[in-house]
């Protein structure tokens, strides 16, 4: 490849790399992308235009450094930030670093090194890639999570949210019912009378009690909950980092269920409001259906079933959730988990499960599994049971196992006594932890019934032509379903629902409710490297709330990051973090208002969740030491804009694997900050897009080896070859143990980063996933090279271009890439917007001397995707400055728009029967309708449809008539 020192006047890699550090320099000395503030720190004049927030997801500052496929939506986000400057937009684009989290306290862990330093070595990295390739972010803005004061208001929020509760009848600002308050304001309602307490007056009850019951309300809570306990890693992990085979996604270590004493934030009571302001955001309808599937929510009804103990003494309630319990008559057995209380909850040893010491009369020979009683059954299945994860137990296709607990309900619609199964495919985490089984129309409990010879019972009217062969799923009318008091027989599922539901709330066995999938957050790490709770503990472990004058709470200096107490392969093994090493920290005297007195800290951390649910709320006033945000900063950059509208960044750019947990727990601490009055807006992000990814080719030998995907040689036709031994092609990651990595700096110095940004743009629509191909890269450069050479002689370096007017041809064709390009950027369509300008760059290069008047759009439209060329042929045609800011390019003339005509035939049973005049551009789809809509083809057709439609816009559209 030539040189710029061979010739300083073609564009090439090297000259690239030159252009490209002067404007990097230039903008950042002249602060280019800074946007203003109404008031504050960053207040000026741009914050009088309207607004235009631009968001990325949070990226972690990971040791490996960035590949091709990191910086898409990175490149993309700038684009759009870069268009909407040139619209007139004050932009907020920034980007910080989600900087805490278990990859650096791991390698603390194997290296020794602080996770401080390893986090902001990376993240010195990162910056450095990203700027190279030349993001447009207002640089003032950005933070890292592991910041003071970052941290500081990351601890004020978990402290709004611990000392609020949610009140389901208190009015919020929109009008409707159901909205945090202060944990206050239910105090004076327990000391008024206004709020009964239960047992006792508020004022007869102990501190402990008045702590107890407060816990009960509050959205952030202590209480004992299953986790993931991870001894190899030395703390619990959320559900998502836990594989399918019950161990730990990062070092693979075994996972195993525990119970422990857990920070929890009650984001159920937000259940229903998650799921209904779906309505107002604009978001993939895939996201918004993955986000209500996890929140879960079924309306049904709870169903008591009388239980005697198997002992004969006296008896209990069962209580299962049923979506139909208009199926109640077919209900023959009932499952649990093996953690029911029933049989005796969790960690009951053998001896002590509340279940028969013998089998009871009416036990049949199937169910008691071969042991001598129902408690040794139930042991021996608990036991088996307690080594499988949730993912095991429910998987589909494994075969359903379990054992007859010797305890048998009472039915309450017909009085049946039905045995009660313990199963592992119930879990105790989802509603009851009981089901009532309907094998007649139920697959799973069908299986079930089948393996145990349980009563089938059909209480839903089949379909005629039903074989009778397992169970019936679809509706029907309702039949067998009767007793004394009521009958269902012949109602549809919503009549049955709600006359059986009325007839259990009258009989007291039941009631209408509504339950969630979605279960209470897990917000405790027994990690070292995240954010300490703010909280201390007393002598009697009750919680006490720092005052916002001891924030932050920065974690002690610690030099031995490994958990104090942990074995791999012992699932009994207790968490003890390494923050339980730091006993000065730990040990206080404080004064919180009633004396000095002795305090523990809290040794878990924050998930880093906690950063990532706020963040963007802080990039609109980063350096404010009063507020998280000040009101006037945060309703520019996040107030709805009309009423009804949501709110919150314009728009949100990432992958769609964080579609559930972290927007759903982002919206969550969101709408607790509304709730307070500390936002204007009710959702965090107005309008999300995901983007798709890069993937890559790699390459293994027959051993299976990957080898250097950059040496293969060889294509698809004559196979694949490394060093002239076969080697075998797949697709999917990038990573470096597959040898396929390709960086960004890497295409910089080859290509530079004009080329690599055009490159990741023009691959394909943003939204899908694409293979990549260096190879391919050469068109985005080639490109670039001809546009440079449509200004600048190559061989003198003057500019060529005239001022002379362009022929109408050329206005036209400029008028067109106007109008289209404006179109596909508005709607993120960055590789089509790119085809445009390309066609309309090809054309110039057949014109003599290229005119001003065609070139300067073209340049304009390029600068959104490629900056840097974009500025120095901007300036080398006359113009001082950025042109970060100038107009983006319009049509003045509108009549350069109109297209002109060409003749469609209509062809009606292959006889030309009419003509249209229709513009070259238009759509098969559009020209068929024409077609239909013309007198013969109306006559000819007599109301039918046509068999079949033939379109080759813009010629020709043949009909068929039918026969």
């Amino acid at each position: 490849m030539e040189t710029a020192g061979d010739n300083p006047y073609r564009y090439d890699a090297a000259l690239a790399g030159k252009i490209e550090a002067r404007w990097q320099q230039y903008w950042q000395e002249n602060q280019t992308f800074a946007a203003d503030n109404p008031e504050g720190d960053l207040e000026g004049p741009l914050a009088k235009k309207e607004k235009f927030y631009l968001l990325d997801m949070f990226p972690y500052p990971s040791g490996a450094g960035l590949h091709v496929g990191h910086p898409l939506g990175y490149i993309a986000t700038d684009t759009v930030a870069r268009y909407k400057r040139m619209q007139d937009k004050n932009v907020l684009y920034t980007l910080g670093f989600d900087s805490f989290g278990l990859p650096a306290e791991q390698y603390a862990v194997q290296t020794g090194q602080h996770p401080r330093i390893t986090t902001e070595n990376n993240i010195a990295n990162m910056r450095r890639q990203l700027a190279r390739i030349g993001l447009s972010h207002d640089k003032r803005r950005s933070i890292s999570t592991t910041d003071d004061e970052f941290v500081r208001w990351t601890q004020w929020i978990f402290l709004q949210i611990y000392n609020s509760w949610y009140d389901p009848q208190a009015k919020r600002r929109d009008g409707k019912l159901g909205s945090a308050r202060p944990i206050s304001e239910l105090v004076a309602e327990f000391e008024s009378g206004k709020r009964e307490t239960p047992h006792q007056p508020w004022a007869q009850m102990s501190e402990a009690e008045r702590s107890d019951l407060l816990d009960e309300y509050r959205l952030a809570y202590v209480a004992y909950s299953p986790v993931n306990w991870c001894p190899g890693l030395g703390t619990v992990l959320a559900d998502e980092e836990v594989t399918a085979d019950g161990r730990s996604e990062r070092g693979n270590y075994p996972v195993f269920k525990s119970r422990l004493r857990q920070w929890m934030m009650r984001i159920t009571a937000y259940a229903d409001r998650l799921a209904e302001d779906l309505d107002t955001v604009d978001w993939p309808h895939k996201v918004v259906a993955q986000q209500r599937n996890w929140i879960g929510r079924s309306t049904g009804a709870t169903v008591h079933f009388e239980v005697a103990d198997g002992q004969v003494t006296e008896s209990t309630e069962l209580t299962v959730f049923t979506t139909r319990p208009d199926t109640l008559f077919g209900a023959t057995f009932m499952v649990v988990a093996p953690e029911h209380e029933l049989v005796g909850g969790e960690d009951a040893p053998a001896q002590e499960l509340t279940v028969p010491g013998q089998w009871p009369a009416g036990t049949r020979e199937e169910w008691t599994g071969g042991y001598a009683s129902p408690r040794e059954a139930v042991a021996a299945y608990r036991s088996w049971a307690k080594s499988r994860t949730d993912d095991e137990r429910l998987a589909e296709g494994t075969e359903k196992t379990g054992v007859f607990t010797g305890i048998f309900g009472t039915n309450p619609v017909n009085g049946n006594k039905i045995p009660v199964f313990i199963a592992d495919y119930v879990l105790m985490g989802y509603g009851t932890g009981a089901i009532m089984a309907v094998p007649a129309h139920d697959d799973r409990d069908f299986a079930f019934a089948q393996r145990f010879n349980i009563d089938v019972v059909t209480t839903i009217q089949p379909d005629e032509d039903f074989d009778g062969e397992g169970a019936w799923t679809g509706d029907g009318l309702i039949v067998n379903s009767h007793n004394d008091e009521i009958s269902l027989n012949g109602l549809n599922k919503a009549d049955a629902i709600a006359r059986i539901t009325k007839w259990l709330e009258e009989k007291g066995v039941g009631h209408s409710t509504v339950t969630y999938r979605l279960r209470d957050w897990l917000f405790s790490r027994q990690r070292y490297w995240g954010e300490p709770f703010p909280v201390v503990y007393d002598e009697e472990g009750r919680v006490h709330a720092l005052p916002e004058s001891m924030l932050p709470v920065q974690l002690p200096e610690l030099d031995n990051f490994q958990p104090r107490t942990f074995d791999p392969d012992d699932a009994d093994t207790t968490p003890e973090a390494a923050l339980s090493r730091a006993t000065e920290w730990i040990e206080v005297e404080l004064d919180l208002g009633d004396g000095v007195k002795k305090y523990h800290r809290d040794t878990n951390t924050m998930p880093n969740w906690a950063g990532s649910s706020w963040y963007e709320l802080r990039y609109t006033d980063p350096n404010n030491t009063q507020y998280a945000s000040s009101e006037a900063n945060e309703a520019y950059w996040m107030g709805p804009k009309g009423k009804g509208e949501s709110g919150g960044a314009d728009l949100y750019i990432g992958g769609v694997e964080h579609a559930v947990l972290h927007l759903l727990y982002a919206r969550f601490w969101h709408k607790v900050l509304f709730d307070l009055g500390h936002v204007s807006s009710s959702e965090p992000f107005h309008k999300l897009f995901n983007q798709g990814y890069i993937q890559a080719y790699a390459f293994k030998d027959v051993r299976g080896e990957y080898v250097p995907a950059d040496e293969v040689e060889g294509d698809e036709e004559t196979g694949w070859t490394y060093q002239g031994r076969e080697v075998f092609r797949e697709y999917g990651k990038m990573g470096k143990s597959l040898k396929n990595i390709v960086t960004p700096d890497d295409m910089c110095e080859e290509y530079g980063a004009d080329t690599f940004r055009m490159y990741e743009m023009s691959m394909g629509p943003l939204e899908v996933s694409r293979p990549w191909d260096t190879r391919a890269v050469v068109g985005s450069y080639r490109f670039l090279q001809r546009l440079w050479r449509n200004v600048i002689d190559e061989e003198t370096g003057a500019v060529t271009v005239t001022d002379e007017p362009a022929d109408l041809e050329t206005k036209k064709l400029v008028a067109r890439t106007i109008a289209d390009v404006t179109e596909e950027y508005d709607n993120m369509r960055m590789n089509t917007a790119a085809a445009r300008m390309i066609v309309l760059n090809n054309h110039l290069t057949g014109i003599d001397r290229v005119p001003r008047e065609a070139i300067e759009p073209l340049v304009l439209m390029v600068a959104p995707l490629a900056p840097h060329i974009a500025e120095e042929l901007w300036e080398k045609l006359g113009h001082e400055g950025t042109l970060t800011r100038e107009p983006f390019p319009v049509v003045e003339d509108e009549s350069l728009l109109e297209e002109e005509k060409v003749t469609c035939v209509v062809q009606i049973a292959g006889k030309v029967k009419a003509r249209l005049e229709v513009p070259p551009s238009i759509s098969a789809e559009e020209l068929e309708k024409l077609a239909l809509q013309t007198d013969a083809a109306v006559k000819a057709l007599d109301g039918r449809d046509p068999l079949k439609v033939i379109v080759r816009a813009p010629k020709l559209v043949s009909i068929v008539l039918p026969k």
